[in-house]
């Protein structure tokens, strides 16, 4: 009899250890033949300290991000000394750029940052202006050569009738969404405004009538 009752507790033991094994909660049994639970194993996009990873800029994003904290002048200063340098001149376009490199330099050397910008006189004849966006001096005025007459007098035509002034569209669009301006342009009726937002390094274009002022596209690059 007491060696019936052995062999029944072997087999309850035997059962209770199979279930374990068919089960990836139960690793094994206790000396009294009850399964031990396993502890959940870490996901493997969890932080080891419980703190979230920080997230991973693409390569757009890097680069604005790279260009914004290198430049220390913003866009309606460089603005007014590229105007200022053209008679009667009107703002066309800026754009905050890498410099390029010298002609004939040995080696790129350091980046720097400059406001890449086009300012067209009063006949719509269009002058290159670049301003360092570290100092704010003029590094480049040059009036862009074989410039077609039609061209000039149609542009000339746009900057006439937008009664918007880029610094009205500016306000427009950074009224709408905070962040720092790194593109103006009259894109035919309306100003693109492009502004980057510094906590994600997203850049939104705005386009606002160049008429009424209002916003009428928004489009935000996640790239």
């Amino acid at each position: 009899m007491t060696a019936q009752l052995r062999l029944r507790g072997l087999t309850a033991v035997v059962a209770v250890c199979a279930a374990a094994a068919a089960s990836p909660l139960l690793t094994g049994c206790g000396d009294a033949g009850e399964p031990r639970v396993a502890a959940a194993a870490p996901s493997p996009h969890s932080s080891p300290t419980g703190t979230a990873s920080p997230r991973r800029l693409t390569e757009d994003q890097a680069e604005r991000q790279a260009l914004l904290k290198a430049a220390k002048v913003p866009w309606d200063k460089a603005a007014g000394t590229a105007v200022a340098g053209v008679r009667e001149g009107k703002l066309a376009e800026i754009e905050l750029k890498w410099a390029r490199s010298a002609v004939g330099s040995p080696s790129p050397g350091p980046r720097t940052p400059e406001w890449d910008t086009a300012v067209a006189a009063q006949d719509g004849t269009v002058h290159t202006v670049r301003v360092d966006a570290v100092s704010g001096k003029v590094t480049e005025s040059r009036v862009e050569p074989g410039q077609d007459p039609d061209d000039k007098r149609e542009l000339a035509d746009r900057l006439g009738a937008a009664t918007v002034t880029p610094q009205r569209a500016v306000k427009a669009a950074t009224d709408r969404k905070k962040g720092t301006v790194t593109a103006v342009r009259l894109d035919d009726t309306v100003w693109s405004v492009d502004v980057v937002t510094t906590n994600d390094w997203y850049k939104t274009t705005y386009d606002v009538d160049a008429r009424t002022g209002e916003i009428v596209r928004e489009h935000v690059d996640r790239d």
